[in-house]
C-alpha cells in the first residue's frame, strides 16, 4: 500500500504495483493486492469504476473485520 488521499470518489487508498498499465494487468495486480491486504479471496474484490482510469473504485465484501482492516490501511496503522 502506498498511503491515502482525497480522491475524486472520496477518501482513497494509494496502491502501488509493479505491473504495467496495459491490458488490465495493473488493475488485476491492485485487485489481488487489496484482497491480500483485506484477507479476502481475490474473486471477492471487483472493479466498479475506472477500468481505464488511474483512479479506480473497487467493491469488497462488507463486515466488521473488513471495515477495521480498511480503517487501519487508511490510517497507516
Amino acid at each position: 500500500m502506498g498511503g491515502r488521499y482525497d480522491g475524486p470518489h472520496g477518501p482513497a487508498l494509494i496502491v502501488a504495483v509493479a505491473a504495467p498499465a496495459v491490458g488490465g494487468k495493473a488493475t488485476e495486480a491492485v485487485r489481488k493486492a487489496l484482497a491480500s491486504a483485506l484477507g479476502v479471496r481475490a474473486g471477492e474484490v471487483a472493479l466498479k469504476i475506472g477500468a481505464t482510469s488511474r483512479d479506480k473504485v473497487f467493491t469488497v465484501p462488507a463486515g466488521d473485520e473488513i471495515l477495521s482492516r480498511l480503517a487501519a490501511l487508511r490510517d497507516g496503522t
